[in-house]
């Protein structure tokens, strides 16, 4: 110390002495070097501080735990799916409140899929009465049996001495594989030699009502006899048609022309026998009329040939062939 004025002068842990002016003359200093001076001049002051330290409340403290673990159990869950999430809420619930998973599973006694409701609403026979009042369950039903190909029937001959037979339409795969019409129509029987087409008529109970409906069916001689084990059934059989093509009917015409002309020349021939000497023997006439008959009936008359165009033999058609092809098919 001086009488003129005071010089601030501080005394370092490691010695020597140093100005406040220094950093001003020595042009700054690192930040570095600016923490760890600060760093020692706390540790300067410490000792000198007064009054006992400050400790946060306990409530404070909990929170902010509470927020802590908040933070942390939300990142968990976020790194699961769904289905992991959906067991550790489970497993917390049964850990909370007790019992076990079997008390948390639902009753699947009353659960239906697609295929039950069509059982229960599927129809043999659909009429106008029973598209009335339709539900989805009815609508559904319906476009199933609009899938069916309702020409020939699939039948269940197993309970036969019973009396008692099964019948239901066929599906698509059953068309193309001509299961029911060119494979026996048992659905145990794959047989496809000596098929017969039977009419039935099939009784049945649909939803507490009777009903009957005349179906078909394509069967073995096996799978035949089953059918008619009780009573006999209606055998379908083909009726033949005969293609006749106009040409047929007009050489059809000219025949019968023709065999009108050779009548009307055998009377005038009689008449004209009857007026000769009868001088001739019966064994000549009898001759004569053979020689006659043959030459009428064999040889034609030259007029005859200018009458028409010659009888031509008429080739079958494309649509002729198939139709006799498939005469058996839909019986």
């Amino acid at each position: 110390m001086t009488e003129g004025g005071l010089d601030l002068v501080k005394v370092h842990v490691g010695g020597g002495y140093d100005s406040d002016f220094s950093d001003d003359e020595a042009g700054g200093e690192t930040s570095q070097q600016g923490q760890k001076r600060k760093r020692e001049d706390d540790l300067m002051q410490k000792q000198f501080r007064k009054g006992p330290a400050k400790v946060a409340h306990r409530s404070l403290a909990a929170d902010e735990l509470d927020r802590e673990e908040a933070r942390n159990r939300r990142h968990h869950f976020l790194s699961m799916n769904a289905f992991d999430r959906h067991k550790k809420f489970i497993s917390d619930y049964i850990l909370y409140y007790g019992g076990t998973l079997a008390d948390l599973k639902r009753c699947t006694a009353k659960d239906k899929n697609d295929l039950d409701v069509v059982k229960e609403n599927h129809r043999f026979l659909w009429r106008d009465e029973d598209e009335e009042d339709m539900t989805w369950e009815k609508e559904l039903a319906k476009k199933y049996y609009d899938k069916l190909f309702k020409e020939y029937c699939i039948a269940d001959l197993s309970r036969y001495k019973e009396n008692k037979f099964g019948f239901r339409w066929r599906i698509e795969t059953e068309v193309v594989s001509g299961k029911g019409q060119f494979l026996c129509g048992n659905k145990r029987c794959e047989k496809q030699e000596g098929l017969k087409s039977w009419e039935v008529n099939f009784a049945y109970v649909e939803h507490g009502e009777k009903r009957n409906a005349l179906v078909k069916l394509r069967l073995c001689p096996e799978c035949s006899f089953k059918l008619n084990y009780h009573h006999k059934r209606k055998e379908v059989k083909v009726q033949k048609k005969k293609h006749r093509s106009k040409e047929d009917k007009g050489v059809k015409l000219q025949e019968e022309s023709s065999s009108h002309s050779k009548k009307l020349k055998k009377k005038k021939r009689k008449h004209k026998n009857k007026n000769k000497d009868y001088s001739s023997s019966s064994s000549e006439d009898s001759l004569e009329s053979e020689s006659e008959s043959e030459k009428e009936g064999e040889v034609p008359s030259e007029s005859e040939h200018w009458k028409g165009p010659a009888p031509s033999v008429e080739e079958k058609s494309r649509e002729q062939e198939f139709d006799e092809y498939f005469e058996d098919m839909f019986l």
